[in-house]
């Protein structure tokens, strides 16, 4: 199955230059951020990974920075704030900066990683705007370093299979795919996920799965977008608490979406022109699974963060294209940003 996942429109001499590391057999990431994310689940699944190791962590914490040292034996030379981050050059420990910053600051610090030629992984949304994302792209093309952005789902075998669906015309052509990501959140007004110019909100946060969802069972770019956000509790004065989109796509394709701060939620739909299948929930941490109308998907994997960055890091040391590039991420902003107009508009969005 993560042979199959590398179908991508993206041929591997697309990274003919990328600097490849010839003596090692497991790269050296350093996580860039130490909330949630990479406490709860990017750091223990780098204890399971095959191709890499968590070397080092950048942190404006110092306490973090403390209690990490300990508890991962990191070294004081592989520890960074961001102030001092960009002397990570002449650390040949590390190869990969894993940002898992709040979107505002994705673009700054892919770049700042980028120069000092370091490779990245960047986790979804990519940036704020497809201006950010072209201006990550370039500086990793320039500084021959791969760029991967962090939808794990597209590592994920059920998704993968799914993919491929789409990609065979296994059950015909796509015609309508409903799908939904969010849960009840309980943030502080004052949290970075409240306020939508961080990269926060429910389109930021939640939506680009169903976008980035979309867009791979169709295998094709939507062409217009009709959304709305509806605001229910009063604290959500500066994000949307829910959008609700509707993508139209060049084949005639539907896709009927939402996604909230407000409701649980976690399904993807796909009705074709000879069958159906689905995904529930299509993301989460684990767990995933789904049935179609030639029977069920349940394909099992061990852990999904850590499949994903083992699969970044063999194609660095390979030297292929990596499942999601940036150009990926690229294509979601655009999408999320017409969106954005749409529902400020009210009215449908040419994209």
């Amino acid at each position: 199955m993560a042979l199959g996942a590398a179908a991508t429109s993206i041929s591997t001499s697309t990274f003919p230059n990328i600097i490849i590391p010839k003596k090692k057999d497991r790269l050296g990431i350093a996580l860039m951020g130490l909330g949630y994310y990479s406490t709860d689940l990017l750091a223990p699944a780098l204890q399971l990974t095959k191709h890499c190791h968590l070397a080092g962590i950048v942190t404006g914490t110092p306490a973090k920075a403390e209690k990490w040292k300990k508890q991962y034996n990191i070294p004081d030379k592989n520890i960074y704030n961001y102030d001092n981050f960009d002397s990570i050059a002449d650390n040949p420990d590390i190869d990969v900066v894993y940002v898992v910053l709040p979107p505002a600051l994705h673009a700054e610090f892919t770049i700042r990683a980028a120069n000092a030629g370091k490779h990245v992984f960047c986790e979804k949304p990519m940036a704020m705007t497809t201006g950010e994302c072209e201006a990550m792209i370039k500086a990793c093309k320039d500084n021959k370093v791969m760029l991967t952005i962090g939808y794990r789902m597209q590592h994920e075998p059920n998704t993968q299979e799914i993919i491929k669906y789409g990609r065979e015309k296994t059950f015909g052509k796509v015609k309508l795919i409903s799908a939904a990501a969010g849960f009840r959140s309980n943030f502080k007004k004052d949290y970075w996920k409240m306020k939508q110019n961080m990269g926060g909100g429910a389109m930021y946060d939640m939506g680009v799965y169903c976008l980035n969802a979309a867009r791979y069972v169709t295998g094709e770019e939507p062409i217009a977008v009709l959304a709305q956000e509806v605001n229910e509790r009063p604290e959500f004065t500066e994000a949307d608490e829910n959008t609700l989109f509707q993508l139209e796509f060049p084949s005639g394709a539907l896709a009927n979406c939402a996604t909230s701060f407000a409701m649980r939620v976690n399904y993807l739909n796909v009705t074709a022109e000879r069958g159906w299948y689905n995904l529930v929930p299509f993301q989460a941490y684990n767990g995933v699974k789904g049935q179609s109308s030639r029977g069920p998907l349940n394909f099992m994997i061990e852990n999904e963060q850590s499949t994903q960055m083992d699969d970044d890091c063999l194609a660095i040391m390979n030297g292929t294209a990596p499942i999601v590039p940036g150009e990926e991420g690229l294509a979601d902003i655009k999408v999320v940003n017409a969106i954005q107009l749409s529902a400020k508009l009210g009215r449908r969005v040419t994209i």
